[in-house]
């Protein structure tokens, strides 16, 4: 079976699945979860106004609750999309 090729930021992989984004290995130890509240229509595009995002750990032995890290919300995408390349950094040198 051919290993599917996801999209990539900064060297990690970005998967999105409705408004939802996965950003990260679920093989590695911390994965980040982004959730789109609210979107802004600007010149006709969708775009990415509120962001919930959540650092989790993999660990299917943990409860859900147990598996939320970190969690904050930030106003677009790009912004949420450079805390969680921080923190994801961060939480895997641990």
């Amino acid at each position: 079976m051919a290993e599917k090729e996801f999209s990539t930021y900064k060297g990690r992989p970005l998967v999105r699945c409705g408004d939802e984004l996965y950003y990260g290995s679920m093989e590695d130890r911390f994965v980040i979860r982004m959730q789109i509240k609210s979107k802004n229509n600007v010149n006709g595009l969708e775009v990415a106004d509120k962001v919930v995002i959540q650092l989790l750990c993999t660990d299917p032995d943990l409860s859900p609750r147990k598996q939320l890290v970190k969690s904050s919300e930030k106003n677009g995408l790009y912004l949420a999309l450079d805390i969680a390349d921080v923190w994801l950094e961060r939480a895997l040198k641990m």
